[in-house]
């Protein structure tokens, strides 16, 4: 585990569309000094600034919507969980509308652009959440937890009807080079069945074939997969994308059963309310 914070060498940008609101967007990281965290900031408010915690969390519905004093921004996960696996801890994200952009459906795109630009170390010793007592939550057959464990970790179950996907279940050590190489560019996914209702809410407006894995009644309808299990390495992306608005990299195993953002968000609260459940100190302490 790293010793340090860490943050960019130089500012990175993208120029992309907001999955859901179908909006142009360009989006700017910035480095950051020690002890700032991850900050949003809409440089079309007046770089209205929301820092990518638990509390704005707004809404959950198939995506991460952070709002602060009535600003809202959708679809944060993507970017939050290249930056948690990257093991980046203070960064300025500054963005021009109120949607993140959806790029190529993964986080693939972020984490090749921020290694290219070069991850700098920090003078400054990072701090984690330890997790000394399971914590979970549980919604019917839905289920997410993390426990004890030496090293950070994480395991994620999924079971669809769809023939192309079925029953599937990704365990791993959690490491920027395993995220990069294992999770990082596994995309987004969603059904032919299910456009007209999310349209229908006013979503998906930005969607297309280039930025998602579309599955039809008989199978994938657009290209092939770049794993054969993508559909559940996409799940543990958003997972630890919204585990990140917990605010500290945290030692624990965690786990999910047929999840998704609303019960990876009541993770999030859980543990922060779970004081007795676990630690926050520095890696001499670990």
């Amino acid at each position: 585990m790293l010793k340090y914070q860490r943050t960019l060498c130089r500012p990175v940008s993208f120029t992309g569309i907001g999955l859901h609101t179908g909006y142009d967007v360009n989006m700017t990281l910035i480095p950051a000094a020690p002890g700032t965290g991850i900050r949003f900031r809409r440089s079309d408010l007046q770089g209205f600034e929301i820092e990518a915690r638990r509390a704005y969390v707004a809404k959950v519905s198939y995506a991460t919507t952070l709002m602060k004093k009535g600003v809202m921004l959708s679809t944060v996960e993507h970017i939050l969980s290249a930056l948690y696996g990257l093991e980046i801890s203070n960064l300025y994200i500054d963005i021009d509308a109120m949607e993140a952009p959806i790029m190529d459906g993964s986080c693939g795109c972020f984490v090749q652009a921020i290694e290219q630009a070069g991850i700098e170390e920090q003078n400054a010793p990072r701090r984690f959440l330890v997790v000394e007592e399971p914590i979970e939550v549980r919604l019917e057959d839905k289920f997410a937890g993390v426990y004890p464990s030496e090293t950070p970790g994480a395991a994620y179950f999924i079971d669809f009807e769809h023939k192309a996907i079925g029953r599937q279940r990704i365990e791993m050590e959690l490491t920027p080079e395993l995220f990069c190489q294992e999770i990082a560019r596994a995309r987004t996914f969603g059904f032919t069945a299910d456009i007209d209702y999310l349209k229908k809410l006013g979503l998906v407006r930005g969607g297309s074939l280039d930025n998602a894995v579309v599955l039809g009644p008989d199978g994938i309808i657009n290209q092939q997969l770049r794993f054969p299990d993508e559909f559940v390495r996409h799940k543990l992306l958003d997972l630890l994308g919204d585990i990140a608005l917990v605010g500290f990299p945290i030692i624990g195993h965690l786990r999910a059963e047929r999840a998704g953002h609303a019960i990876h968000a009541a993770l999030a609260e859980k543990i922060l309310r779970s004081h007795d459940s676990y630690r926050i100190c520095g890696t001499a302490e670990l």
